[in-house]
């Protein structure tokens, strides 16, 4: 049987609930400066969230929401100009004021380091975005905890195609099927099991609605000692946090499934 080898994190709403107090917060101040006559809700942006990648949603925002406005001749160039004043913005506002990790992130990274878990990030912001919540949300170190870390900018299509997990299974020299993801949204497993890599999905604030079809297990968090999970959809058994033995656990039991043919499909 194949033994799980790596676990690969999502970023936004899965490590840190950071859409809607730090992402939408930095696009609306950018907007503003520009003298845009936009400004996103968070129950609006929760809609936008559909749509993987920044610059992607704002294009889909003008496409879909404001024909009305009077598009400049390159307007590509000019919502990459909105995107890099965004993420410099988002940066330092999680440098001055970092976001606290969800429950059982920081936990569950330091016991996989223990038990010789291989680590990886598989997402669509960018880098720098990545780079900073590690450094000032988990540990001014935590960038090396990870082999790989696959951002948005480094492929072309965004989940839910898989092209960025594919991207980190390259660099990692893995199958899908050696490693389990944990993510947050429909597009990301989507994402996750179209390169067959068994997924756990924690829900985000705007997630909480959506169907995960094939998941190991849905729950709300990953859960403390003190602050236990709740299952969705699945079977923790005994469980009352996420641990690297119920992850295992989760992983043969896929594996089981699959040797004797009951596929796994995403709806």
């Amino acid at each position: 049987m194949t033994e799980l080898n790596t676990l690969i994190f999502d970023v936004d709403g899965t490590l840190a609930e950071n859409e809607r107090d730090a992402h939408l917060v930095a696009f609306n101040e950018t907007f503003a400066e520009y003298n845009l006559d936009w400004h996103w809700s968070p129950e609006f942006y929760g809609e936008l969230l559909a749509v993987t990648g920044g610059k992607e949603r704002i294009k889909f925002y003008l496409d879909k929401y404001r024909p009305d406005y009077p598009r400049p001749d390159n307007l590509e160039a000019f919502i990459a100009e909105l995107h890099k004043n965004k993420t410099v913005r988002y940066n330092d506002m999680l440098a001055r004021r970092p976001i606290p990790l969800r429950p059982g992130v920081h936990r569950l990274l330091e016991e996989a380091r223990r038990e010789g878990l291989r680590l990886a990030i598989a997402t669509t912001t960018s880098l720098k975005n990545v780079t900073t919540l590690l450094e000032y949300s988990l540990a001014p170190e935590a960038i090396e905890w990870f082999e790989v870390i696959a951002a948005g900018d480094m492929i072309t299509a965004k989940k839910p195609a898989p092209d960025i997990y594919h991207y980190a299974l390259k660099q990692l020299r893995l199958k899908g099927e050696q490693c389990l993801a944990i993510e947050d949204s429909k597009n990301g497993i989507r994402a996750a099991m179209g390169a067959n890599i068994p997924t756990l999905i924690t829900v985000s604030d705007y997630t909480r609605h959506e169907y995960f079809t094939g998941a190991l297990l849905v729950l709300n968090h990953l859960g403390e000692p003190d602050q236990p999970f709740t299952v969705l959809a699945g079977n923790a058994g005994e469980a009352r946090y996420v641990d690297v033995a119920l992850l295992h656990r989760l992983f043969n039991d896929q594996s089981s499934k699959l040797k004797f043919g009951r596929l796994i499909t995403v709806h």
